[in-house]
């Protein structure tokens, strides 16, 4: 497990998030779910955390049957400071299922308690029961009404299971959740339609949470630079939560319910050999949660999953995959760094402001502090094939020259750049950030500086308050004041 447990914590896990945390000023929340959640049975006779079944014909990177005994929510446990989305099953759907569910909450409250909650979820991509390849949960009549009451009907009876049964009990029936957590938004579910039917009639809903991936990993015809590292893709796939997200503000449906991704990565189906893993896989994951974070969608939830091609890490040896950071790992830590808040951490006073640059291979941003522009972000795009290129000396690699105008309170001053780089997008391995490795071979992910990578730069701001940087092709740069 990502996590481990009690005797066996996971603390190379842990030392990464970290890592973010350090950067941020607070450590991700962690979403314990995705399609699994939707699978998962409990036993309270199982003597290990999970015991999994896997169905090659449909997917060899994650078990079709699963059974969760009482000691998988010691993984609850291993991570200090964590913060879990729980989530519960709504595919599974007879009598006796729902009966295990409830059985589940005692325990899920035990292991939560001491405010490692942060919100809960029941149910994964429920607009895809009707249709999904892993096997039709609910018949093809089933509407966002039939939906709808299940859903409330059933959070409900945890509600009251939880005041039954849970030490501090009102506490948790008083959390609210995330949903509806669709896949997409034009899948068979109509995400307005839910809401207008009623979805938050109890007041319970603190997140309006959707999916979302730029494509597949076999869908035809998908590459690194045309999908990954293509700035218009990413503002075109975002483009559809913005116009929903508007739509259920001006028919009042979520007032005051933030929208978030729940659950997004690169390429859906866990990833793309090549492409998900690589560095230009972790240039777009930059460009991706910061243009979101421009587009006021307030939260993004990387998908992870042991031996997951598009997994920021590898948490344990398998025969798959060996344990170590990859390469979209970097990503992540440069979007943390870009979110940093004032003093403390907090992020609620960072605001992200796209800059809009010319061409679909380059991105900027501007993250502004109380009002008070910190800091700007600049993403190269351009492919840079490092292992097909005929040459490997640095000189080699094209530059891009960018300009900005900043604020007359920032001329003259001296700022501070941070790089994240690798020898090219299709790298796999070798990536840094400011001359920093997270390596799990050199020192179990926590940061290590590297001798041969260049840090500590700084590039002046003119008196008329110009600042330029040069960016390497398949490169970003952060400027702080």
């Amino acid at each position: 497990m990502i996590q481990g447990n009690r005797s066996h914590p996971n603390t190379f896990s842990n030392n990464l998030l970290d890592n973010l945390a350090e950067l941020e000023g607070v450590k991700p929340f962690i979403r314990v779910g995705g399609i699994t959640q939707d699978f998962a049975l409990y036993d309270p006779t199982l003597p290990t955390a999970t015991n999994g079944t896997y169905v090659p014909s449909i997917s060899t990177d994650y078990p079709l049957l699963l059974t969760i005994g009482p000691s998988y929510f010691e993984s609850y446990s291993t991570w200090p400071g964590a913060r879990f989305i729980h989530g519960f099953n709504l595919g599974r759907n007879t009598s006796a299922q729902f009966a295990q569910l409830l059985e589940t909450v005692p325990l899920v409250c035990e292991a939560l308690a001491g405010g490692k909650l942060a919100y809960w979820e029941l149910g994964n991509e429920p607009d895809l029961y009707k249709t999904s390849a892993q096997g039709a949960v609910r018949p093809p009549t089933w509407t966002e009404r039939d939906y709808v009451n299940e859903w409330v009907n059933k959070t409900t009876a945890i509600q009251q299971k939880m005041r039954a049964s849970c030490a501090g009990g009102e506490e948790f029936a008083n959390a609210k959740y995330i949903a509806p957590s669709f896949a997409g938004v034009s899948n068979s579910l109509n995400p307005v339609v839910t809401w207008e039917n009623g979805l938050d009639r109890k007041g319970n809903i603190a997140l309006n949470s959707e999916h979302n991936y730029i494509g597949g990993a076999t869908q035809p015809g998908v590459t690194l630079q045309k999908t990954l590292m293509n700035h218009t893709m990413t503002v075109q796939s975002v483009a559809q939560h913005v116009n929903v997200s508007t739509i259920l503000l001006e028919k009042n449906l979520t007032t005051n319910i933030p929208y978030i991704l729940g659950e997004t990565n690169s390429l859906y189906n866990e990833g793309a050999s090549g492409l998900s893993n690589s560095f230009g896989a972790a240039l777009w994951g930059v460009d991706f949660n910061l243009y979101c974070a421009s587009q006021n969608i307030r939260r993004t939830h990387m998908h992870q999953g042991r031996d997951f091609r598009y997994a920021s890490w590898q948490p344990v040896n398998t025969n798959r995959t060996t344990i170590g950071t990859k390469a979209p790992y970097y990503g992540n830590v440069m979007v943390a760094a870009m979110l940093h808040g004032g003093e403390g951490g907090e992020k609620d006073d960072v605001q992200i402001a796209n800059l809009p640059l010319k061409r679909d291979t380059e991105a900027a941003y501007a993250a502004y502090v109380n009002g008070g522009l910190a800091r700007i972000a600049v993403i190269n795009l351009v492919e840079f094939n490092y292992t097909g290129s005929t040459t490997t000396g640095s000189s080699q690699r094209p530059n891009a020259s960018y300009v900005f105008q900043v604020p007359s309170s920032a001329a003259g001053t001296t700022v501070s750049v941070q790089r994240l780089i690798a020898n090219g997008s299709d790298a796999i391995t070798g990536v840094t950030w400011d001359g920093l490795s997270y390596n799990y071979e050199l020192n179990n992910g926590k940061p290590v500086r590297l001798a041969n990578i260049t840090a500590g730069e700084t590039v002046s701001v003119s008196r008329d308050g110009i600042v330029s940087i040069e960016v390497p092709y398949s490169s970003a740069a952060l400027l702080t004041w």
